[in-house]
């Protein structure tokens, strides 16, 4: 019997880095935290060069989200019958779709942060 794939790491991985990245940052700034911002750099360097590949981090999550959602929602689907295996599968399958709709929100927060309130704000 093959491992359930479990996305649900990968998924939140991703997408708060794409938080931590751009939208985070973005937001503070809008908001008159630079300082904040200016302490978060410092304390996390590593933010920066997270920062410089945005148009990445932003494809890959997304790419990750929407195959994820594909496994998961895919036609053709099923638990198995042992009644065991499949609650097990209906729990997994139920904690997944939360994770992908998390993963989801968090991901449009963050692109909506990044790309859409700088040009809102202009």
């Amino acid at each position: 019997m093959n491992k359930p794939r479990s996305w649900s790491w990968l998924l939140l991985f991703t997408t708060t880095g794409t938080l931590l990245c751009c939208a985070i940052p973005i937001t503070l700034v809008s908001l008159g935290f630079g300082a904040a911002v200016a302490s978060m750099a410092s304390s996390a360097p590593w933010l920066i060069a997270l920062s410089q590949y945005k148009v990445w981090m932003f494809s890959v999550s997304g790419l990750l989200i929407a195959l994820a959602a594909w496994s998961v929602y895919r036609p053709g689907r099923s638990c198995p019958t042992d009644p065991e295996l499949a609650a097990a599968c209906q729990l997994a399958d139920k904690w997944n779709k939360r994770f992908i709709a998390l993963s989801a929100g968090m991901w449009l927060i963050g692109f909506f942060a990044a790309y859409a309130l700088p040009v809102l704000q202009q």
